[in-house]
């Protein structure tokens, strides 16, 4: 027999509390899913969160309602990545104010351990929290900036492993697998959830945009000895600490051919909003070897609500992605999951057409980190399948897509 699981709150002070009359529950956009056996464990790495201003609601089964438990704080967990969430957490706003930028997610306790609405989505083999922040990070950061004295970018990325726990900043230095190169301190979108920069009466971003434009030297002598060197090395442009990459692609252009001059070894990769098509397209003739492109929605007005592009659309995104797709170039599509509105029917089917019309690689899910609140106008009557059964449905209609969270090294 499955072990009910219990509704987990915080009292003012952030003790947790487990409510044993109440079962936890999560939502799927509006609508209230009572916690069952697919609920997991909270991963390694997983933590919780607060939501201040925000009450708990849970499930009384004997009386068949849900309850509000009044002066309380509701709960969240958020993810490591590889794990994709499955409901919201439920709570009722007692105060309104903004929450900070995080993916957050339903969460219960059931014999003393705590219970997440989330499931597996990708191995953790090189994500895995125990392979970061290491008691030789601050020596191996040391040896870095002797080898690269004057290197602007390594200077941003030992403060991005260090204040910010960066995992791609910090496998730079570890010499290992997907390490990221940020280049671009502007962007041509205003993303709503951007994590590097956000309007001054907003939430505030929870990292610092690079300030400045680095030289081809600094981007080529550190793209270059990753990949020499790194065990299964990809370099990636576009990180969380900068703007748009491809609007320094006369830069990039450059120091991927001095890299390529130098190394044959491992992937040249760029996180792109992919809306400058000729930018791409120099890219991938220059020996750019894949393309990551961030995607909130495949309706145009959806994607120009979320995205707010500034002299591109989304037709002009698919055209890139049709181009590099075109040229031999591994793409992937970082699809921003939100439950309730990701999962929407009329979503699905544009998404499908857009899997089908690129000839996509790859779906990287990623759980939007936003305040639920703000994706309610977005939110419709419509009955919605759960992030499980639809992932089930996108995988027997693409079985040759493949599904994860982290980017793959190019195919030999």
């Amino acid at each position: 027999m499955t072990k009910r699981i219990h509704l987990l709150y915080a009292d003012g002070e952030g003790h947790l509390f487990e409510e044993k009359e109440l079962t936890a529950l999560g939502l799927n956009g509006r609508e209230a899913v009572i916690a069952d056996e697919r609920w997991i464990d909270l991963p390694e790495g997983g933590e919780l969160v607060l939501l201040p201003g925000r009450s708990p609601m849970g499930f009384d089964e004997a009386a068949g309602e849900l309850e509000v438990v009044e002066e309380s704080v509701a709960l969240a967990a958020l993810l490591p990545v590889g794990y994709t969430r499955a409901l919201l957490p439920g709570y009722e706003i007692q105060e309104p104010r903004e929450l900070p930028l995080f993916g957050y997610t339903a969460v219960g306790a059931a014999d003393g351990r705590l219970k997440v609405a989330a499931f597996q989505t990708d191995e953790d083999r090189k994500w895995n929290p125990l392979h970061y922040n290491t008691a030789d990070l601050p020596e191996r950061i040391a040896a870095g900036r002797r080898r690269f004295p004057e290197n602007r970018i390594l200077e941003q990325l030992a403060r991005c492993a260090l204040e910010y726990h960066c995992l791609t900043a910090q496998n730079l230095f570890y010499r290992r697998w997907e390490a990221g190169i940020p280049v671009s301190p502007v962007c041509n979108c205003d993303c709503m959830g951007c994590i590097s920069q956000q309007p001054a009466e907003c939430c505030p971003a929870p990292q610092s945009r690079i300030r400045f434009v680095p030289s081809v030297r600094e981007v080529a002598e550190l793209a270059a000895a990753h990949l020499a060197e790194a065990e299964e090395g990809i370099v990636s442009f576009g990180q969380g600490c900068e703007g748009e990459p491809s609007l320094q692609s006369d830069l990039l252009a450059e120091a991927i051919a001095a890299v390529r001059r130098q190394t044959g070894r491992g992937t040249v990769n760029i996180n792109s909003n992919a809306g400058d098509t000729r930018a791409i397209a120099r890219l991938a003739g220059a020996g750019l070897d894949s393309i990551r492109v961030s995607l909130f929605s495949a309706i145009p007005e959806d994607y120009q609500w979320y995205h707010r592009p500034r002299g591109y659309g989304l037709a002009d995104v698919v055209a890139s992605l049709r181009h590099a797709a075109g040229h031999g170039l591994q793409t992937s599509l970082n699809l921003l999951l939100f439950p309730g509105f990701t999962n929407q029917p009329r979503q699905t089917e544009a998404l499908y057409r857009l899997i089908a019309d690129t000839g996509l690689f790859q779906l990287q899910l990623r759980n939007l980190n936003l305040d639920p609140e703000k994706l309610d106008p977005l939110l419709g009557a419509e009955e919605t399948p759960e992030i499980a059964d639809w992932l089930a449905g996108l995988k027997q209609a693409f079985p040759q897509l493949r599904i994860g969270n982290y980017s793959q090294p190019k195919r030999a």
